[in-house]
């Protein structure tokens, strides 16, 4: 007989989902899984829609990172259209997605991981929230809300609102930067950087003391999946998918992104309406890889900005062989990509074209039957890809989001810490957090992939082997 222990729904992540801990009657861990529990109704409903519309409703995908889903659905359109769009329109929706990264990456970092950073994995729940870090910590509250603000008026001054933005159409981008927003934009970029590097100091001081604890938190041999530029380097907006293994031994290279279909499938578990991406030359399980921060900076090479690639060169030497594999160190990840993103939009903003009228190519009359736009948003990587009929009508819609392409990972990870820390079927809060906080280190949008709303209230039941409930725990009751 065997005792389950259910986490429904796990706390600071956006959107639902549950984990179920199965014990054997010795109150030892045999089986850990995460459960997406939302049905998934996007690509179905955008069926019948003109593709040129998709930029705009796929942003409703989610409201943390609408911008990734809004890009990469242009790219999407453009690649249908047969089109390259103009030089500035280009840079126009880099610097759009690098205001994605740093709000997004802010906002994870800040408010949702750290307080167990900051208070500790164990400290009373009470505090160990957004509240706690405004509370005792208001000058690290402060700088993450403004570093989160400035990502957002990027992407207000180029898509035309901070949340479900609509600067980008197919062909281009429908609105110029006007000098005097380049120019107030370029006045704070360097107290961003400032801001990102604290979150630096404070992550690895963090490493620093936790030592081994950390490196061995959720660490698993998996693959690596991510976007690169023709030298190696971290791409975010265009590129090649690079996949590498456990070891650092490069599995694909330079496959263009509207080939992902040659090596990557799907598998559905009874279990989860969220599928399981793998690599199609390994098969299921053992063609699991990882996506996101963690992923990215394993599989590439260097980084193309001065104070990101220092600090992506000391994140290498953490592991002999350069790949890095503890969850924990999705942050350390997290926060450099910010921080590149913010010399990138610098760059961007000095950059006089920038402010250029000619960002929209001239549409074409001939559709092509399919199109597909891939990028890297703050999760991990995501695919768009269309079917159209010959007047430009929706037939067949697949999204591959980054939660996705993590969720076995993620299963992974339950599974080892819950192995780790839940033995002779002792509870307690702590250590159920500890199970969430490996979830929390790939931050999952599960709005992304379910695309539901709603609170976030915790109940943890430990059940007999006679069905009867012995312990419980709730946090935040509906």
């Amino acid at each position: 007989m065997t005792r389950k222990i259910v986490i429904e729904p796990v706390s600071r992540v956006e959107g639902h989902g549950k984990v179920t801990i199965h014990l054997d009657d010795q109150g030892d861990v045999i089986d850990a899984k995460f459960h997406v529990t939302q049905v998934r109704g996007f690509e179905k409903f955008c069926e019948g829609r003109m593709f040129w519309e998709m930029p705009v409703i796929t942003t409703r995908i989610c409201g943390i990172c609408p911008v990734s889903h809004h890009l990469a659905s242009a790219k999407a359109c453009d690649a249908i259209l047969g089109v390259e769009i103009p030089p500035t329109a280009k840079k126009l929706r880099q610097l759009m997605h690098m205001g994605q990264f740093i709000q997004s990456h802010a906002l994870h970092f800040f408010h949702l991981a750290s307080p167990d950073i900051l208070f500790g994995m164990d400290a009373d729940p009470a505090k160990r929230n957004v509240m706690g870090i405004i509370a005792e910590q208001p000058e690290i509250a402060k700088k993450a809300v403004m570093l989160r603000s400035f990502g957002q008026t990027v992407i207000e001054k180029l898509g035309g609102k901070k949340i479900h933005p609509n600067g980008a159409v197919p062909g281009g981008v429908n609105a110029a930067l006007s000098p005097q927003d380049r120019d107030e934009l370029l006045k704070q970029v360097d107290w961003v950087i400032a801001g990102l590097t604290l979150g630096l100091d404070i992550i690895k001081d963090y490493y620093q003391k936790m030592g081994e604890e950390i490196a061995s938190f959720a660490s698993f041999a998996s693959g690596y999946l991510g976007l690169i530029d023709e030298k190696g380097n971290l791409e975010i907006y265009d590129g090649t998918l690079r996949l590498k293994d456990s070891k650092g031994f490069i599995l694909e290279e330079k496959v263009d992104p509207k080939d992902y279909l040659s090596i990557i499938a799907e598998r559905v578990e009874d279990w989860s309406y969220l599928k399981f991406p793998y690599y199609k030359k390994m098969g299921y399980p053992a063609g699991i890889y990882r996506v996101g921060p963690l992923g990215r900076l394993n599989v590439a090479d260097g980084i193309t900005t001065p104070l990101a690639n220092e600090e992506f060169n000391k994140f290498r030497k953490l592991s002999s062989n350069g790949m890095v594999e503890g969850s924990m160190y999705f942050h350390y990840a997290r926060l450099i990509e910010a921080l590149y993103a913010a010399e990138k939009a610098k760059s961007l903003l000095e950059d006089d074209s920038i402010c250029s009228q000619e960002i929209l190519t001239s549409p074409s009359t001939h559709y092509n039957e399919q199109g597909v736009g891939v990028l890297e948003a703050p999760r991990g990587t995501l695919i768009h890809h269309y079917w159209v009929d010959s007047s430009g009508k929706i037939s067949k819609v697949n999204l591959i989001v980054a939660t996705g392409n993590n969720n076995a990972a993620m299963n992974r990870a339950v599974y080892q810490v819950a192995r780790k820390y839940i033995s002779s079927g002792k509870l307690s809060e702590g250590v159920l957090n500890r199970v969430e906080a490996a979830i929390r280190c790939y931050d999952p949008c599960l709005s992304c992939s379910t695309h539901a709303l709603g609170q976030m209230p915790l109940l943890v039941q430990l059940v007999s082997p006679q069905g009867e409930v012995v312990d419980e725990v709730k946090r935040n009751p509906l």
